[in-house]
């Protein structure tokens, strides 16, 4: 595949990218992990990164002054998943940011006590409900995913769970966080751009990009907007799908998958190298 060539669409983009060729040494790359490294698949278990991407962060590491993974994963699940044990100098902000790994060190706190209300309640209000074959919960430790990718029908499946999902998130103070054929209940007061923000608080950066691929990462798109809002330049990056369109609408930038984000990241590599 020939790498794209990394060009905004929007003035402020294209402000972002002269800002990070400028000063690399001070930007920060943002990226998700389903989707946007990793292709979406059936099995969240199976989900392994793109070959090129550990390659291409490694390359890229050492050229600016942060590489982080923003995922509603578990930390230690990205790393291993990704192969980014080795990447020099990456961290990994896991559980939308409830979970830290950098240097190898892992930091984990305890899930509020609703997590494991919703954990020992969820697969016997499914079953009563006649959820459709195929439905299935992935446990993050401090969320759980209900999935219908697996199903015959799966937005037909989603729209059928969604109502009891969210009954089940009011009892227990969790939040409902939608996804591509996903209902996830987390703790509230948590996402991707709060995650961002904070990991950014004590840096000045000379420029932040992000790259995403679903509806979670909406909220890092609004913090980038809020930082170009404050003076920081901002690039939103779209991993692009046919399943979630409202990324690419709000984007700077739309590449195709795992391989065009790959591929991006090459190309900014090259650009400072």
């Amino acid at each position: 595949m020939t790498a794209p060539s990394v060009n905004s669409r929007t003035a402020a983009g294209g402000e972002a990218l002269a800002a990070f060729r400028k000063a690399p040494a001070d930007a920060v790359v943002a990226l998700d992990f389903d989707g946007t490294l990793a292709p979406i698949v059936e099995d969240p278990t199976e989900a392994r990164a793109h070959p090129g991407a550990a390659p291409a962060l490694a390359r890229l590491a050492p050229l600016v002054g942060a590489v982080v993974i923003v995922t509603g994963r578990p930390a230690a699940l990205a790393v291993e998943y990704g192969g980014f044990a080795d990447v020099p100098g990456l961290q990994v902000l896991g559980q939308y940011g409830l979970e830290r790994w950098a240097d190898g060190e892992l930091t984990v706190p305890e899930p509020p006590p609703g997590v494991a209300e919703a954990r020992a309640k969820l697969p016997a209000m499914l079953e009563a409900a006649g959820a459709p074959e195929g439905v299935h919960i992935e446990d993050k430790h401090h969320a759980l995913a209900v999935h219908t990718r697996r199903c015959a029908e799966p937005q037909v499946a989603l729209d059928r769970l969604r109502g009891l999902v969210e009954a089940l998130a009011e009892r227990t103070g969790l939040h409902v966080e939608p996804g591509r054929y996903v209902l996830e209940l987390r703790p509230p007061g948590i996402d991707k751009g709060l995650a961002l923000r904070d990991f950014l608080a004590s840096r000045t950066p000379s420029a932040v990009l992000y790259a995403g691929d679903d509806l979670g990462d909406l909220a890092a798109y609004a913090a980038v907007d809020a930082l170009r809002a404050e003076g920081v330049p901002g690039l939103k990056i779209c991993s692009g799908s046919t399943e979630v369109t409202a990324l690419a609408e709000q984007a700077d930038v739309v590449v195709d998958g795992p391989a065009g984000v790959v591929a991006l990241l090459e190309e900014l590599a090259a650009s400072v190298s």
